[in-house]
């Protein structure tokens, strides 16, 4: 009695979740942007951009932090506080 029980309920839960209406699920199409989604015009790195992004890296500047030059306004976790000291080696937390 008990399997059969078992069996009943699955099945239900499986017929609800076929009759469900199809929805939208994020990245089925990363190449496209969803309509009506923010655009980004203009991103300027000014001088407060480059301080913040170079925390914690001494001169002379590795060339190796060239891509600075051509980050855009996506997220990258360059330019945020990571883990918290001792694995801080570039100091985020200590200055705050």
């Amino acid at each position: 009695m008990y399997r059969i029980g078992i069996a009943s309920l699955g099945l239900m839960v499986l017929a609800a979740a076929a009759s469900a209406e199809v929805t939208f699920i994020g990245g089925t199409t990363p190449s496209q942007r969803p309509a009506g989604a923010p655009v980004i015009t203009s991103f300027e790195r000014d001088d407060a951009w480059f301080a913040r992004a170079l925390t914690g890296i001494s001169e002379p500047i590795p060339p190796s932090l060239d891509f600075l030059q051509d980050q855009g306004a996506w997220y990258t976790p360059f330019i945020h506080p990571g883990m918290l000291p001792p694995y801080d080696i570039r100091n985020w937390h200590t200055q705050q």
